[in-house]
């Protein structure tokens, strides 16, 4: 090439998908990966039901399956979301105010590209990737957080929030992820209600992240942006990968709060609406699949079904993590990732785990080889000696140390057995070097 094109990266990496590599190098070293990196329900055994092939097949019946969407998506399902947030009677909505995206990764990477260079939305600590990723990729320098507080069940540190967006003022949005991943904490009513007076005292708008806001459960409850934002500006991110769960239809949508009340944030989602046009439409089929299996007899019962068993599985590894020494650990109630924070000071640099395969532990060291997190070492070495597969916390842009695993396998026996390897590899590794 006459020069260099390559456009100079931010340093960071999406653990999530960049341990797959390494992964599946131990895979032809003959080791069985147990995947728990990745919150796709259908890889971990979770089967469509036989309702929802059946309105998929008989979509593809359909002239207009084949054809291009609407830019915004859909007319029919568009209307049929607005009614479910109305129906709610907190705030109205339109059809016009949502907008189609092929998944949320996609949605979220148009949030933040459309947003000016120096200024800043403020997210959580620890946060998940993609949003991470877009704030960084957008601004080309590290996130603004508030602290999730392991010790506290996860609640985040709104005092702290209110400092910051006080202080910094190029702050000009506040991103929730409720249920929050990776830490699975549900925000409670009044929480929420403390972060929209925020935003409308200091003249901000609100992300509001809700992939998983119908999976919850242990008792626990939230609410939607839509009941509590007021006339605050704002956007909720859905989708259907996590709840159907279709995750491979890529289909996730923006609702759109109070544009009408605030020019500058009209002028922001229109310049979202112009990128979006550039590429024409998202994907016709799951949009049209969104009111028929949402309405359908079978749904809700299925929808409960599943989270009985996130519940059941949440609670199995609590009980086996929860007295540990280590580490520190909170009871999942939302979404369907359970998060494990080590004690401070507890990792080092020179501990290790047995890995009886030599070409294995071989790969494993030199990998370990190089400074890196203290986590991810220990992530690395619990994948060469077990195959199990899980993500550093530090990889989700915080100082704890830790892993995140996820609450989809099937198989209650095979989950406890994974739950009560990774203890007994904690405490092997930890001590190693005592």
């Amino acid at each position: 090439m006459r020069f260099d094109i390559a456009k100079s990266g931010s340093g960071l990496v999406y653990e999530i998908r960049h341990i797959v590599n390494v992964a599946n190098q131990l895979k032809k070293s003959g080791v069985e990966v147990v995947w728990e990196n990745i919150g796709d329900p259908v890889q971990k055994g979770e089967k469509v039901p036989e309702w929802m092939r059946e309105v998929l097949a008989d979509l593809l019946h359909e002239d207009c399956t084949y054809g291009y969407s609407p830019t915004k998506g859909m007319d029919a399902t568009r209307e049929f979301l607005a009614e479910k947030v109305n129906r709610r009677g907190k705030k109205q909505i339109t059809p016009e105010d949502i907008i189609f995206f092929n998944g949320l990764g996609d949605a979220i990477a148009r949030a933040y590209s459309a947003i000016r260079l120096d200024v800043r939305i403020i997210m959580p600590e620890p946060t998940y990737s993609t949003h991470l990723l877009a704030e960084v990729h957008h601004a080309s320098f590290p996130p603004n957080t508030y602290r999730m507080n392991p010790y506290c069940d996860w609640s985040p540190d709104i005092n702290e929030l209110e400092r910051k967006v006080k202080s910094h003022k190029a702050i000009v949005g506040i991103l929730v992820i409720n249920p929050d991943n990776p830490t699975g904490y549900v925000y409670p009513e009044e929480t929420l209600i403390r972060i929209v007076d925020i935003a409308r005292r200091y003249d901000l708008f609100l992300i509001f992240d809700e992939t998983y806001h119908n999976i919850v459960y242990n008792g626990k409850k939230t609410v939607p942006l839509s009941d509590i934002i007021g006339e605050v500006p704002g956007i909720s991110m859905k989708g259907i990968s996590k709840e159907f769960p279709w995750p491979g239809s890529r289909c996730g949508w923006m609702e759109i709060y109070n544009a009408d009340k605030d020019e500058i944030f009209a002028r922001y989602i229109d310049a979202i609406l112009t990128q979006k046009m550039s590429e024409v439409c998202s994907t016709t089929l799951p949009q049209m699949a969104i009111p028929r299996i949402m309405t359908h007899p079978q749904y809700q019962p299925y929808l409960q079904e599943r989270l009985r068993h996130y519940e059941k599985l949440s609670n199995i590894a609590y009980g086996v993590l929860k007295d540990l020494p280590y580490v520190m650990v909170n009871r999942t109630c939302g979404a369907f990732y359970m998060t494990v924070v080590f004690n401070e000071a507890v990792l080092n640099n020179r501990q290790r785990l047995p890995i009886s395969q030599e070409n294995v532990r071989t790969y494993i060291e030199s990998l370990v080889a190089e400074p890196i997190e203290f986590d991810k070492r220990f992530v690395y070495y619990l994948l060469g000696a077990t195959g199990i597969c899980v993500i550093p916390l530090t990889s989700f842009f915080t100082d704890l140390p830790g892993f995140r695993m996820t609450l989809l396998e099937r198989d209650e026996a095979k989950f406890e057995h994974v739950v009560r390897t990774l203890g007994e590899k904690i405490v092997q590794y930890v001590e190693s070097t005592r």
